[in-house]
């Protein structure tokens, strides 16, 4: 099946380039690191038009806390995290780090924030209530790429490109417990977790996701494009969106395993981070040019 634009690209004012995007289902707000614009992008999830813009950093990583809709951001080489408040526009508190932040993800059962180190050796975590530090995880290797955690058991899983595996961290001691190999993958990058099914999704740079279980074991692994960025899940569906290469690949999670892919796309070749929205189905992605400025736009399935 297709994916079809729902409507015209929307221009975002200030030109420099995106990373991480992210969406709030519940308040319908999509999120999206204008890492250029040094701005979190604010996108109304139903009309599709820009909210505003809230001036962080040079922002890469993006979270929300489902409780209080804030928005937590990783303000890369400014070495900060900070609590973005997307309804009054404000910045609520920075937190300086030691080192430059890549992605950060956001634990509601225990209030967590984890932000790993921008081609480091560290996750700094934080908490979500105080923005205090609480410690650093020490990680093997340097290149650490998407993490994602685990609410129940606040395990964190974490990609580590240049060794090619995932770490599993224990959200309460901040030490790596185990470490699992990918030699199906090289350079991994995105990683999301499937909390229903217990599914860790990996994807790697030559083209291929790979699913495995909280053990460490291999469950399937699909093909897709390679050099893929960010893949987001839809938790409530289990629809996994990746993007990269020029094209949107999405792929259905299944008891089994990623097992067949459910729609491709082509779109503008600086699209590699995206993400879904649960309630309508819609994919979000943006994106910058050199001579026309940046975008965002959203496409869905078509039958």
């Amino acid at each position: 099946m297709p994916l079809v634009p729902v409507a015209p690209p929307q221009p975002v004012v200030i030109f420099g380039g995106f990373d991480y995007v992210t969406v709030d289902a519940a308040r319908r707000r999509v999120y999206a690191a204008h890492t250029g614009g040094r701005a979190l992008l604010i996108v109304d999830a139903d009309s599709g038009k820009v909210i505003g813009q809230v001036r962080v950093g040079p922002l890469h990583g993006v979270a929300v806390d489902p409780e209080t809709g804030h928005v937590f951001t990783g303000d890369g080489d400014a070495r900060t995290v900070s609590e973005v408040d997307p309804v009054t526009q404000k910045v609520l508190k920075s937190t300086d780090v030691p080192g430059p932040v890549d992605a950060v993800a956001y634990d509601p059962s225990n209030g967590h924030i984890y932000a790993d180190e921008d081609d480091g050796t560290r996750i700094f975590v934080l908490d979500g209530k105080t923005m205090n530090s609480i410690g650093t995880v020490d990680l093997p290797g340097h290149k650490p790429e998407y993490l994602a955690v685990d609410p129940a058991t606040h395990d964190v899983y974490q990609n580590i490109a240049n060794l090619n595996e995932f770490v599993v961290v224990d959200g309460s001691t901040l030490k790596v417990k185990r470490t699992v190999p990918t030699p199906e993958l090289e350079s991994n990058h995105p990683l999301q977790y499937d909390a229903t099914l217990h599914h860790i999704l990996v994807g790697g740079a030559n083209g291929v996701i790979a699913t495995y279980d909280p053990s460490g074991k291999l469950i399937a692994k699909t093909t897709m494009q390679p050099h893929v960025d960010q893949c987001d899940l839809d938790h409530v569906n289990h629809m996994l969106a990746c993007a990269g290469n020029g094209e949107i690949t999405v792929l259905h999670d299944e008891a089994g395993g990623v097992t067949s892919i459910v729609s491709r796309g082509a779109v503008p070749h600086g699209v590699h981070t995206l993400a879904v929205d649960s309630k309508t189905g819609k994919v979000w992605y943006v994106w910058g040019t050199a001579d026309q400025g940046d975008f965002v736009q959203s496409a869905r399935i078509s039958p």
